[in-house]
């Protein structure tokens, strides 16, 4: 018999002037890049969060908090280590993991296999387990008028 759960994860973060654009762990040459306390990594949030979810364990703002030192700047794929950690003290593994970004710009295909290669490894799957699209929202809402990003992640995870 497994114990098969599954886990949502979303992000949001506003584009601003003067900072690198991270995704999937991927520095993106572009013209703004995602506020926040940490990198800013919509994509490696929304996909913590999935796990987290789908392990029965609080989001990263509790295991993370803004309000740390400690967290300040740090690469997301370092606190997704820390979450696949969590997981595996649990006896949590990762069968899946699938996320969308929405981003009006910049086109994202050219980084979607090193944003998969890069989740994977935090995580310690195969790539082949990592999903990753991206889709513009036809310039509609703060995505589409280019003032934000968001993603959303699914994981399917099996407890032992």
């Amino acid at each position: 018999m497994t114990n098969l759960r599954i886990g949502h994860g979303y992000d949001v973060h506003r584009l601003t002037a003067g900072r690198r654009l991270i995704l999937g762990g991927v520095d993106i040459p572009w013209e703004k890049g995602l506020e926040g306390h940490s990198d800013a990594d919509v994509l490696v949030h929304a996909v913590m969060d999935a796990l987290l979810g789908a392990a029965g364990l609080e989001d990263i703002g509790s295991l993370f908090p803004d309000s740390s030192e400690e967290f300040r700047d740090i690469s997301s794929l370092v606190l997704l280590k820390r979450v696949a950690g969590e997981l595996a003290k649990r006896s949590v593994t990762v069968v899946n993991v699938d996320a969308t970004v929405l981003a009006q710009a910049p086109k994202l295909a050219p980084y979607r296999a090193q944003m998969r290669a890069n989740i994977a490894g935090a995580l310690g799957i195969e790539t082949e387990q990592v999903g990753v699209k991206a889709t513009t929202e036809e310039h509609l809402g703060f995505t589409g008028d280019g003032s934000g990003m968001a993603a959303h992640a699914v994981a399917l995870v099996e407890r032992r």
